[in-house]
Order: structure tokens, then sequence, then C-alpha cells
């Protein structure tokens, strides 16, 4: 009998300590798994040319996209304060604002980067931040290996039909995402490299330069008519500055806006990896910090 009674005491305290686990035990595991739910999603979506793919040269000088691109660097600040943000990349390298409407160069559902872009923003409407490079390599040629009958090609063709396609882009992209804040770069000048060629060299650079600024000017009315945001990376590159003087480990003192184009770009790297324009790993740092300018503005 004695055993008896023992048995079911035992029993009688497993059912009450399973009554009252089953009854605490839920409200803490819910409230455990609170406090892990991961934060909502939201994007980043970074649309461009090779910079926005974080474009650089590798061993055998070969242009390759790399985690190091400005996209990546700001998405990476970003992120710090935002937990839940991803970050989508659908830049190409090489691409144009006509390829960018029309594709040719890499493959997209829909059939461009545009396309791509537009359905993306239309299907994801949590969607915090878009960023944008594209113009680079319209009048590339006519600024890189200059010439008067280039120039004239690049004012008089190149330019006005880049800032056309620029505004067909924009207009796309701010009807698909009408709230989203949109930043958009203008240009560093990787051609006053060639002021370290002599007295011809120093020629384009100084002629070139104005040509650069005006460009840059065109981008940045469209960009205000799309309420789009001014990552100022001319300005942060000192691309105007040819009155100071700035030494570079292995190049020697150069006015500042050759040293910064030598100091942040492949443009001055020997080969095979150079000359190349695209940024290194500190000058997409440069331009994230212009991005996050912007943004934070």
């Amino acid at each position: 009998m004695r055993r008896l009674l023992s048995a079911l005491s035992l029993l009688i305290a497993c059912v009450l300590a399973a009554a009252l686990a089953g009854c605490a035990g839920p409200a803490h595991i819910t409230h455990q798994a609170a406090h892990r739910r991961p934060p909502p999603a939201s994007y980043y979506l970074a649309l461009g040319d090779s910079l926005s793919q974080g474009v650089q040269p590798d061993a055998a000088g070969v242009s390759v996209s790399t985690p190091y691109g400005y996209p990546d660097q700001l998405y990476a600040l970003l992120r710090a304060r935002q937990p839940g943000l991803r970050l989508v990349k659908l830049g190409c390298m090489g691409e144009t604002t006509a390829t960018m409407i029309s594709g040719g160069i890499c493959r997209y559902a829909g059939g461009s980067q545009l396309a791509a872009a537009d359905l993306f923003l239309r299907s994801h409407r949590r969607v915090s931040l878009v960023t944008l490079d594209i113009g680079a390599n319209d009048p590339d040629s006519c600024i890189t290996q200059p010439s008067v009958g280039r120039l004239a090609d690049c004012i008089g063709k190149a330019i006005p039909q880049a800032t056309a396609n620029l505004a067909a882009i924009l207009a796309r992209v701010r009807a698909a995402a009408p709230h989203t804040r949109i930043v958009a770069m203008n240009y560093y000048l990787p051609v006053l490299a060639q002021w370290r060629d002599g007295l011809a060299g120093q020629a384009i650079a100084r002629l070139i330069e104005p040509v650069a600024a005006g460009y840059n000017a065109l981008l940045g009315r469209v960009y205000q008519h799309y309420r789009v945001r001014i990552a100022n990376v001319f300005a942060a590159f000192q691309t105007g500055d040819f009155g100071n003087q700035a030494a570079v480990p292995g190049v020697g003192t150069l006015p500042r806006n050759v040293a910064n184009i030598c100091r942040w770009t492949w443009e001055c790297a020997a080969p095979p990896r150079g000359p190349n324009v695209h940024a290194n790993q500190a000058g997409y740092q440069v331009i994230a910090a212009a991005f996050l300018a912007a943004d934070t503005a």
C-alpha cells in the first residue's frame, strides 16, 4: 500500500509539473522567438555600369567584378543602421545609356537592365534606396582619346544623346518607384593621368576638364528634374584642382586632381594592371562616401 501511495504521489507530481510547464513554457518560447525574429527585409538596388559592379583589373590586367565596389561599401555602412537591408546589383560592365534601355551587353529578364530594374521595383515595394551610375561610357572614346574631331562629336552628338537617354531611364525608374530615394553620381576624370606625359598630356588634361565639368552639369540637371540626389564624385576627386600639389609614392609630385587619379584609380599603375580607368578599393571608398553624403544630406 505504501508503495502504491508513493507511486501515486510521484505520478501526481509529474502531472502537476507537466501542467505547469505546459502553461509557462509557450510564453517563454514565444518571448524568445520575438527577440530572435529577423528585421523586415528591405532592399538597396544598385544600377549602372562597371563601377556599380566594383570592376578592377586582376593580376593579368583583365577587368573583373569585385566585392569591393562602391555599392558593397555603401551597403556595409547602411546595413549597420538597417539590419534587414539586402543589396541587389544589376549593373553591367560596359553599359551605356543606350544599352541600359535596349540591352545588348548583359542578359536580363525583360531584355535590358532598365526592364529588369522596373520589374524589381514594381515587385518589391520595400526598396529603400536606388543608386545609379550611367553615362560615363557614352562619350568615353572622345574623352579618353581626345582630338578636335572627337570633342566636336562629343559636344554635338554623344553628350546630348546620353542626357536624353538618361532622362528616359530616370522617368521609368521614378514611375516604378515614385517615393524611393534615388542617388546618382557624376564622374571623376581618368584622362587627367595624361598630365604625366609632358606638355602635350598637360594640354589635354586642361582641355578635357571643363568638358567633363560641363557634361556632369548636364547630368545634374536631369537628376534634379527627377528628384535624384547627386553624389558629387567630381568634387570628391578634386577634379578641377590643378593649382595645389600632392605627392604620390612611386609617382612623384603632381597637381592634386592628377594625384587623386593616381591614388584612387588604376590609371597610373604599371602594366599589366594599368593603365585602367576603374577605381581601386580606396577610390571606391571615396565614391561610397560621396553617395552616403548625398543620401543623408
